[in-house]
């Protein structure tokens, strides 16, 4: 028995024991390499898994439009259900034909004005960027001396004037063609205004008992905590959708009755685009401003006039919209938003832009509390008797 003991701790007090066996750092980068190396093999065989990004390529537009209706009309049948007892069956249906009636509208009377007014920008824009060009031009050779600087300058304009204006003069050929990609183009918007609404209606409908359902394939161990993930992301994801879309609504609302005031030229889809661009936080409304600086030079006073457009634009957004709708719901640090917005812009592009807040406030919400998992069930942050000491006197 003493010599089964003493082979026992020899073992325990082994280095091998100490740094590999009984050693949580190293535990811990096994189980990265491990990961890695599934990661790996998993690049090796991507093509087993390519039908199934087809498939996701196909119902995720879908499934993402739902998503931001559901996080829309949610609230509106929550709030008739709770204060005036009105079934969700009733609420959603007249929600639904609310909608329905408003798109009809749109299509009848706002499109087709909307459509001129766009088609007219396009064909002016080539002009108003050339036009612009040369005064720039003229302004860097009186302003500066310097023939470096200037040479720059005139590179600088003539590369973005050649790409504007060829983009803008070849956007409806280009996206056009061929008939394949038209085809394919029409067929998803149109698959995606025939599934979306059935999809959505029964989340609506029966909000309670899908959750429950998923809840059931769980395991009971991680129930509870699994519960709590998904009411967080789903917090967290219907305050953005919501307060975003509110926020850019109203922006959109502002740059129009403002360009309409001073009588600004393509006012409706300047503001349109001012609207869309502010869903890109922090820099989508200053980029939208710049072709209508463009086009405002072109009328005497103009320019002014839009400038102060802005200004007070941004003081209500930033002052009274923002703060009201927004708060600090995302509680994101505004360098953080900004370093996300480049990483997802430089990895997806436009929908890297557009989804990389989103799915990083999901992330932090999985990785906080994965974190806290690891902090609760492991000696790595657990604090000595000293340090407790410390703190209590």
């Amino acid at each position: 028995m003493d010599a089964k003991k003493n082979k026992k701790t020899s073992i325990k007090k082994s280095w091998f024991y100490k740094w590999f066996i009984n050693n949580q750092f190293t535990v811990a980068l096994l189980n990265i390499i491990l990961a890695l190396l599934i990661i790996f093999i998993f690049t090796k065989v991507s093509y087993v898994f390519s039908p199934i990004g087809k498939i996701f390529g196909v119902i995720m537009p879908t499934i993402l439009v739902s998503i931001v209706l559901f996080y829309l009309i949610d609230p509106v049948v929550d709030y008739f259900e709770n204060k005036f007892k009105v079934k969700r069956v009733i609420t959603i249906s007249v929600v639904f034909v609310i909608v329905f009636s408003l798109l009809v509208w749109g299509i009848v009377s706002f499109i087709p004005f909307l459509q001129s007014q766009i088609e007219s920008l396009v064909k002016s824009w080539p002009r108003y960027w050339h036009t612009f060009q040369e005064l720039s031009s003229k302004l860097t050779n009186k302003g500066f001396n310097d023939s470096t600087l200037q040479e720059q300058l005139e590179q600088f304009n003539q590369y973005w004037g050649e790409k504007l204006s060829k983009g803008a003069s070849k956007l409806i050929p280009t996206t056009f063609n061929n008939l394949s990609s038209a085809v394919g183009i029409i067929t998803n918007i149109v698959m995606v205004l025939l599934t979306a609404p059935f999809i959505l209606f029964f989340m609506l409908k029966d909000k309670e008992k899908f959750f429950d359902n998923f809840f059931e394939y769980v395991p009971t161990k991680f129930r509870k905590a699994s519960k709590e993930i998904v009411s967080e992301i789903s917090f967290s994801l219907s305050a953005y959708i919501r307060g975003q879309i509110t926020v850019a609504f109203w922006v959109g609302v502002m740059f129009f009755v403002g360009y309409l005031i001073i009588g600004q030229k393509y006012g409706l889809p300047l503001a349109i685009m001012a609207a869309l661009l502010n869903l890109i936080p922090y820099v989508g409304t200053p980029l939208a401003i710049i072709p209508s600086l463009i086009i405002a030079l072109f009328t005497p006073g103009m320019l002014i006039k839009v400038v102060i457009v802005f200004i007070i634009e941004q003081t209500l957004e930033t002052r009274v919209v923002s703060p009201l709708v927004l708060g600090n719901k995302m509680q994101m640090h505004p360098v953080t938003t900004i370093i996300v917005l480049l990483g997802a812009g430089s990895l997806f592009g436009v929908l890297g832009v557009l989804l990389g807040i989103p799915a990083y406030a999901v992330l932090k919400i999985i990785f906080v509390k994965i974190f806290k998992w690891i902090k609760e069930n492991s000696n790595l942050y657990k604090e000595s008797n000293e340090e407790i000491v410390k703190k209590e006197d």
